[in-house]
């Protein structure tokens, strides 16, 4: 947020885990992450890294302690559910742990969020249907099962 015309991060910088998330999934992400290419200005994050099977975490610490011997300026952040901070991957990596906590207010995150998703020239597309011509949106519900 201290750049507000910086771009968001792309896709290939950004690994959503899940229980489900495979073994070569996380590989592929920490090889684009630690191993040293022309663009070496993106930040790699990993979220919910503590939702990963057992398996995959030790396969992914192996991997992560060979590669980066060889690139010392690898820019990788692991983000974790704090009640579930005693899980493999948090422990392996409690060394490097920082507690986070928003150094902005609510509205001055959202005002951010708002100019990067907002789609400049609506047309025919799905933006028109969020506020604002967002081209992300959130719905909920308070109530299970009515269909959102």
């Amino acid at each position: 947020m201290i750049s507000p015309n910086q771009p968001l991060p792309a896709f290939d910088e950004v690994l959503l885990c899940t229980p489900q998330t495979t073994a070569e999934q996380v590989e592929l992400f920490l090889r684009r992450c630690l191993i040293q290419c022309s663009g070496g200005e993106k930040i790699y994050t990993m979220l919910y890294a503590d939702e990963l099977s057992y398996d995959v975490s030790c396969r992914a610490e192996e991997l992560f302690q060979h590669l980066q011997r060889y690139n010392s300026t690898y820019r990788l952040i692991i983000l974790c559910n704090c009640e579930r901070e005693h899980s493999y991957i948090p422990s392996v990596f409690s060394q490097y742990k920082v507690h986070m906590i928003p150094q902005r207010p609510l509205a001055e995150i959202q005002q951010y969020l708002q100019h990067h998703y907002r789609v400049t020239q609506p047309s025919n597309s799905a933006a028109s249907v969020f506020k604002d011509n967002m081209c992300v949106g959130i719905v909920s519900s308070k109530r299970a099962g009515v269909g959102k």
